[in-house]
């Protein structure tokens, strides 16, 4: 059996082991692939894994021998999922594995916007502190999570976990989601309300036709004066010249985020230098801890396909 890993580096720079997709045949993994590369890579491979690199109709033809592709992540949207079903592809994802990192980096962003550990850090190490005529010095005063309202859009598994971490500095809890799971720490809402009432704003939803573009200047002007957006979900979910503009004119306090429209970002992206903008490089997933789940899962993934009874399957 033949499989090919597409885009092997993010997920394993060096640290982790490939011995567990590599029991189920011969392996062969590719750092990154370029786009135009990528069916003459796939020929012949039963099995593809994919995080980023994207696998299209031309790619999934071309592959006559393509039973499984794996995404070794939890979003799926690099994969043409309705050309997969037509020939008899199966796709899988990894589901929850990033859940504790994401809704972590999630409250890393809002904490910074919050406490500004970095900027007093940078500030005492340029000695402000030093020559301040007071035992204590800040630029910009710390400010309590307790008492404000935290919502959520997208309560699924980290939307959920985020809503946990919220409660526990005892903010008050409010979320929109298509589907209203059980057991979610806080109060569901409509869209509006969310927008209105929200003093911070975090995005845990997929990339789908009804939420791409979801925050953009009309939803902006919706929410509160002041309120902080957090993404740490799609760059696609924002329209990143509208973020812009509400920082720009104070309609948004700040905007932390951790992906961007066109991944690595562009240094012409609107966000590059933004005031009140803090942009991490889509590492919320990153911890060696989860990219040992993310292995873990694949495996059982592949296993499960091979033993006739497929699991997290997105195009059944």
């Amino acid at each position: 059996m033949q499989l090919v890993v597409l885009d092997g580096y993010p997920i394993n720079p060096g640290d982790l082991s490939w011995d567990g997709i590599r029991n189920f045949g011969t392996l062969s993994v590719y750092d990154r692939t370029d786009p135009l590369m990528a069916a003459q890579r796939m020929r012949g491979a039963d099995i593809v894994l994919t995080n980023k690199c994207r696998v299209g109709r031309e790619e999934l033809q071309a592959s006559r021998n393509l039973r499984l592709v794996a995404v070794l992540a939890t979003g799926y949207d690099v994969v043409d999922i309705k050309a997969a079903k037509e020939l008899g592809i199966t796709v899988c994802n990894v589901p929850s594995y990033s859940t504790e990192a994401v809704a972590q980096l999630t409250f890393a962003h809002i904490l910074e916007h919050f406490s500004r550990v970095g900027q007093h850090s940078a500030l005492v190490h340029k000695g402000a502190w030093a020559a301040s005529p007071d035992f204590t010095f800040w630029q910009i005063a710390p400010r309590e999570l307790n008492g404000l309202t935290l919502g959520i859009l997208g309560c699924g598994q980290i939307g959920g976990r985020v809503a946990e971490m919220g409660r526990a500095f005892g903010m008050k809890i409010i979320g929109f989601s298509p589907s209203r799971r059980a057991g979610f720490a806080g109060d569901y809402v409509d869209l509006d309300a969310l927008l209105k009432n929200s003093d911070v704003l975090t995005l845990h939803c997929p990339a789908k036709e009804d939420t791409v573009g979801i925050i953009n200047a009309e939803n902006i002007a919706k929410m509160k004066d002041g309120a902080l957006l957090i993404n740490t979900a799609r760059g696609s979910l924002v329209v990143e010249r509208d973020i812009r503009d509400a920082l720009e004119s104070g309609k948004l306090s700040g905007y932390g985020t951790d992906v961007a429209s066109k991944e690595p970002i562009s240094v012409h992206n609107p966000l590059i230098g933004a005031n009140n903008c803090t942009v991490t490089p889509h590492y919320g997933w990153a911890p060696k801890s989860a990219r040992i789940r993310l292995l873990d899962v694949t495996a059982r993934n592949i296993q499960a396909f091979l033993n006739g009874q497929p699991q997290n399957v997105v195009n059944p």
